[in-house]
């Protein structure tokens, strides 16, 4: 195990997926000689040249083709967009072509293609750069989505999603970037399953569902519960598409209570799929309702002090889910 950040540990997985399979390559905005809108991809362009990481024109739906057409003929092209938000640029080709083809052909055609997006809220840049449009790709068949929240899951489920052969989302929020923990050995070849849950702490009163920055907040509420005498269930639900069902419901027949965390407008949500999920196949062992904790069903503003207001944090999870115990 050694100390790496979030950001490195993502660079650190491409690379080794580019040294082991000739088939991956790198593309999108700045991605090159700046490094990645993030800094995620410095050095590789020196490493890897021009043909492995390709700087491409601001254009989303035209990279974004590219590597769908690159997919199909055998390679497993990464995709960095400088922003989730910018991802609408290139709807048609992740909705209605690179999630299909395996539907309408069968064997005859495979798009393995892994979109990297930063996402999410906290840095006051506004309704157009700071968005959770994960749940849109959770409504999409065809499409995984997989959200990391350590260095360690972010390093193995990246390398996951680049060597299944079907499309993948893969959700960075940009507050993480700087996040320092500990990380398996390269050495290791260490990977993570798409579609298994985390349990990352053990409790007993109440299951707090979260991923992303919230399950590193949900973490944080466990701490200020604990002085309650609230012992929380932590889960961090780190694939979202494929949903580790067995893991949620065996959480709620434990603990008896439910409360799902999404940094994402409450309306449509994974909060309210995965509490559905808890409806259809735990009511009976439910103790009190379930209960989301998202933010409201309204674009984020570009003042940080409105912004805070909306997103849940460590605070604000930890009341909502002591309610909950005292029902």
């Amino acid at each position: 195990m050694r100390e790496i950040r979030f950001v490195d540990a993502i660079r650190e997985a491409l690379r080794d997926e580019m040294l082991r399979d000739p088939a991956v390559f790198l593309l999108g905005e700045d991605m090159g000689l700046y490094g990645g809108c993030f800094g995620v991809t410095r050095g590789l362009l020196e490493e890897f040249g021009p043909d492995r990481l390709i700087d491409t024109p601001i254009s989303e739906s035209g990279f974004t083709g590219l590597a769908v057409g690159a997919a199909l003929v055998g390679s497993r092209p990464v995709v960095e967009y400088m922003f989730m938000d910018f991802m609408t640029q290139a709807m048609d080709q992740l909705v209605n072509h690179a999630a299909k083809y395996a539907y309408m052909y069968g064997d005859q055609a495979h798009t393995p293609i892994t979109v990297r997006c930063p996402y999410g809220a906290g840095r006051a840049y506004g309704a157009t750069h700071s968005q959770n449009l994960l749940p849109w790709f959770v409504q999409t068949p065809g499409i995984k989505v997989v959200v990391p929240s350590t260095p360690a899951d972010a390093y193995g489920l990246l390398k996951s999603a680049i060597r299944d052969d079907n499309p993948v989302v893969f959700g960075e929020h940009k507050l993480l970037y700087p996040i320092l923990a500990e990380v398996p050995d390269a050495a290791d070849d260490y990977t993570i399953p798409l579609g298994q849950a985390n349990v990352t702490r053990a409790g007993t009163d109440v299951t707090i569902f979260a991923y992303g920055r919230m399950a590193r907040e949900a973490l944080a509420a466990s701490e200020h519960l604990d002085a309650l005498g609230t012992s929380a269930e932590i889960v961090d639900l780190r694939s979202l598409s494929p949903l580790d069902v067995d893991t949620i419901v065996a959480s709620v027949h434990k603990t008896r209570r439910a409360l799902i965390v999404e940094d994402a407008p409450e309306t449509g949500g994974v909060a309210a799929e995965v509490a559905f999920r808890i409806f259809e196949m735990a009511w009976d062992s439910l103790d009190a309702p379930i209960r989301r904790l998202t933010m409201p069903d309204t674009p984020v503003p570009c003042s940080a002090h409105l912004e805070l207001l909306l997103v849940p944090n460590a605070n604000t999870i930890a009341a909502a889910a002591q309610e909950l115990v005292e029902l």
